[in-house]
């Protein structure tokens, strides 16, 4: 039983209209194995990954009522195969909506609070996408300053709606204190983004990757989530005929993309909130798009339990050592023996996350962009 007794206040039990979940589940089934708050809260300390559904979406300018949301990703995640045993999942259950919406944001802020205090990977099953303000705001209890991640078909800082799921990154980019050192949008889309925008967060420095360019070379992302914190999707970033409930664009990821960038998030030492948002099944066509993000959520546990290989920067007997030069600047370059991945030196001799490109490129005397807009920030 777990100490944590003050969340039981935030959460509902599980309900999946069955008289016990683990019976209705084959031996090997995920469902068969996690554990899920159904008449009592889980042990959260001996848990690695803990899932916590919130269908919060009046952020998004509509009312959504029970958790048919997390209930369905839930269905189709439960039936999935459980591979990895050196990760232990949770089902923490489900945040009580609020009387107002930033009651709602209030209540989920404290439970992700409190399991990330404990070391936990919270992943939250939303709900609209302003629900990325919860993930964003423990932080800023904790004072901690993050790098962070969304994958999105739009960047959100349209400050002309009305709904906050359209504009909650101006709150989070730009509200002071601000713990944001580094802000990363993967996926959008430029037929939906006004130049202007995107010129807007260059100059702040962030980070934003077309889709076109990430499918192109998706690998590349790897790097950049693991440098970040909080991980942050909405399901608009995924195709239409891949995620039929996403009706905002026909274009976008394919499902293998997806599961590949939420395995990134789970190697990712750094990553210990993931947010998926913007799945309304009343729009689903058979349940594929809950089908989807279940294997996204199993890509997560596969990438946590690769990402325990890994080795610590400073035993350095676990990794290749690589100096070289570029622009007389010289530097350090670290492939892991275990993972393959690979990390750069800055001059302040920290260590970032890199990729093979970023080294082929020193090599060559050229100066990795990936390099030089860490200098531009610092």
């Amino acid at each position: 039983m777990s100490d944590l007794f003050n969340l039981i206040d935030f959460l509902d039990p599980v309900n999946l209209q069955k008289n016990s979940i683990k019976e209705e589940y084959r031996h090997g089934q995920i469902g068969k194995t996690i554990d899920v708050h159904e008449n009592a809260l889980p042990d959260f300390f001996d848990k690695d990954i803990i899932l916590v559904g919130c269908n919060e979406t009046r952020g998004s300018g509509l009312y959504s009522s029970g958790m048919a949301a997390p209930n369905a990703i839930r269905e189709q995640f439960y039936k999935l195969f459980y591979w990895h045993k050196d990760v232990q999942i949770a089902d923490a259950g489900d945040i009580k909506a609020g009387a107002g919406l930033n009651d709602t944001y209030a209540a989920l802020k404290t439970v992700i609070k409190e399991l990330t205090d404990i070391g936990k990977t919270v992943v939250v099953l939303g709900g609209s996408h302003d629900l990325t303000l919860a993930q964003y705001n423990n932080y800023v209890d904790k004072r901690k300053v993050i790098e962070a991640v969304c994958v999105d078909a739009v960047i959100d800082l349209d400050l002309d709606s009305l709904n906050r799921s359209d504009n909650f990154l101006m709150e989070i980019l730009t509200n002071e204190p601000n713990y944001i050192r580094h802000y990363n949008h993967i996926g959008f889309q430029s037929f939906y983004v006004h130049p202007h925008m995107l010129e807007t967060m260059d100059k702040l420095r962030f980070d934003c990757f077309r889709v076109g360019s990430v499918k192109e070379n998706i690998e590349e992302m790897e790097p950049v989530i693991r440098n970040s914190s909080l991980f942050s999707f909405d399901i608009s970033a995924i195709a239409n005929p891949y995620a039929p409930a996403n009706d905002f664009s026909p274009n976008g990821f394919n499902g293998e993309e997806a599961c590949s960038l939420m395995r990134y998030a789970g190697m990712s030492p750094n990553i210990n909130t993931v947010g998926i948002y913007g799945y309304m099944p009343e729009k689903d066509v058979n349940d594929l798009t809950a089908k989807q993000i279940s294997h996204m959520l199993w890509y997560l546990v596969d990438g946590k339990s690769r990402g325990r290989r890994e080795a610590e920067l400073d035993e350095r007997d676990s990794f290749i050592e690589y100096h070289t030069a570029f622009a007389e600047v010289e530097t350090v370059f670290l492939k892991s023996r275990k993972t393959n991945r690979w990390w750069m030196q800055l001059p302040d001799k920290k260590y970032i996350a890199c990729s093979y490109k970023d080294y082929l490129l020193a090599s060559s005397n050229e100066i990795p962009e990936r390099w030089l807009r860490a200098q531009e920030r610092i």
